[in-house]
């Protein structure tokens, strides 16, 4: 399976073109799957997934002009024969995987079985991931939250990062959990997207993390084959404790 690790979708064309070039063939041409999962523990997390799901969403990703598109419910597949949705993943040409939550789609990766799954997946398969979905392809990771979800799965630990901004200094935790392990790196997304996501919030992130970790914005993604990972950019990225 490739990767292509996203901080906020197909956002520009170069990620575009990486994209096309992991599917080996044009867009119109590839089946797709879309994960919302991640979503869900947010308010107004139906609605959100909805226009994900759509193409209305801010994020370019399910209206790229797919063959087709299909929907994979994390929280289903406990309730529906393996062989069944396994066989759908595997004749697909991509997996769209949604933001979010990461720890709590984390934790559906592993409960549905689809962690399981992904070693035995085809190696044409591409795994789009945005935000969360991207950022929980790590062995181990971090998330920051305002206000830690109570449905976020399973946590390893947490603490607390001060961040300062024009107004203040304010308190987020990071929480630290287990991911799906494809990638022995940690992705920090939407750096330089506001005040509370700037480069010095990143790095103070990065540094609580065991490993390296890419900081990347919304014009970056990170591709990945055979383990070798590749930046691709438009904008601006750095890679702490490399």
């Amino acid at each position: 399976m490739k990767l292509l690790l996203t901080s906020s979708g197909i956002s520009n064309q170069s990620i575009r073109d990486a994209l096309v070039g992991l599917l080996g063939k044009p867009i119109s041409e590839s089946s797709a799957l879309f994960v919302p999962t991640a979503i869900y523990p947010f308010r107004g997390g139906a609605g959100n997934a909805f226009r994900a799901i759509t193409g209305n969403a801010k994020s370019p990703l399910a209206d790229l002009g797919w063959k087709s598109v299909g929907v994979l419910e994390l929280t289903a597949l406990p309730s529906i024969d393996m062989e069944v949705w396994a066989e759908t993943v595997r004749e697909s040409d991509a997996l769209l995987v949604w933001g979010g939550d990461p720890v709590y789609l984390a934790y559906w990766m592993k409960h549905s079985g689809l962690a399981g799954l992904f070693p035995s997946l085809p190696p044409e398969l591409v795994y789009v991931g945005v935000s969360a979905g991207s950022i929980a392809m790590a062995a181990r990771f971090g998330e920051t939250y305002f206000d830690v979800p109570r449905c976020s799965g399973e946590r390893l630990s947490s603490e607390d990062i001060v961040v300062a901004r024009p107004e203040g200094e304010i308190t987020m935790t990071l929480v630290l959990a287990e991911g799906a392990g494809l990638v022995d790196f940690a992705i920090i997304p939407h750096v330089d997207y506001d005040d509370e996501h700037d480069r010095a919030y990143a790095e103070k992130w990065a540094g609580r993390l065991p490993g390296p970790a890419y900081a990347i914005d919304d014009a970056t993604a990170l591709k990945v084959v055979d383990g070798t990972v590749e930046v691709v950019s438009e904008g601006h990225w750095k890679l702490f404790n490399g």
